[in-house]
């Protein structure tokens, strides 16, 4: 009872940045923190929807100077900050042929650089405190190749090795750096590449044509199974965790 009493609590006061919390994971893993009680500054292009309980900033990471003036705007108001989960990503598909110079640097630009940028103004802060949670959301396509995905596993390998050099440089200063990888999820980026409605259930099966896998699981992934694996990682629970990489997917990679 006493474990789960911590669990609860352990949220209180504290504050947690999320990248990417319109929709999909970043915005249910926003939810989650702010269930357990947290304060979330919430950060995406935009918001379909106004939650009050949560703190809304408009801000496009890949903008360097963007992302330093609104972070020092919000850390000036006496704000401090105790875990960062990045999770803002676009994906651009097409073989390597096909994609234009623009989408390539595009997805570095939002996917790597934008984390990048963040985590340039929170790392002092974290580093002041001693204490700190990093959590970057990369991808399952880190760890097998996918055909037209070049410059989304690009991005995303790019940012788990970001995220693995923090770790290392902050582990004197007691910030854990950590990865999840998700698979195909119930998310608005995972159905833009479904061409009808058998989408899902080919995503479940797999295309051999294209060395893709199926889901051993038989499902895929909600946006809940990796905000609460995120918030684990985050929590006091994974307190000797950090420079790690789960994959969640269902078994899609195979281990791998």
């Amino acid at each position: 009872m006493s474990s789960k009493l911590s669990n609860a609590q352990q949220w209180q006061n504290k504050t947690v940045w999320v990248t990417g919390a319109n929709q999909g994971i970043g915005a249910a893993t926003a939810q989650k923190f702010l269930e357990l009680g947290a304060n979330v500054v919430a950060f995406d292009q935009h918001f379909d929807q106004t939650n009050e309980d949560i703190t809304q900033i408009t801000l496009d990471i890949s903008n360097e100077q963007a992302v330093r003036e609104t972070c020092q705007s919000v850390l000036t108001t006496g704000a401090t900050i105790d875990a960062l989960v990045n999770v803002a990503g676009i994906l651009q598909m097409g073989k390597i042929t096909e994609l234009t110079t623009e989408q390539w640097q595009r997805t570095f630009d939002v996917n790597v650089s934008g984390a990048f940028h963040i985590m340039q103004q929170v790392i002092p802060v974290m580093k002041a405190a001693n204490s700190g949670a990093i959590v970057s959301v990369s991808s399952n396509a880190n760890h097998m190749p996918r055909m037209s995905m070049a410059a989304y596993s690009a991005s995303k390998s790019a940012l788990t090795n970001l995220t693995m050099v923090a770790g290392i440089e902050l582990a004197e200063y007691g910030i854990r750096c950590n990865v999840v990888s998700p698979g195909s999820t119930q998310t608005p980026m995972q159905w833009s590449l479904w061409q009808d409605e058998s989408g899902e259930e080919n995503t479940i099966n797999g295309f051999p044509e294209q060395f893709k896998p199926g889901i051993p699981l038989g499902k895929l992934a909600t946006p809940e199974d990796i905000a609460e694996t995120v918030v684990f990682l985050c929590s006091s629970q994974a307190n000797h965790i950090t420079l790690q990489d789960i994959v969640i997917d269902g078994g899609a990679t195979l281990g791998k």
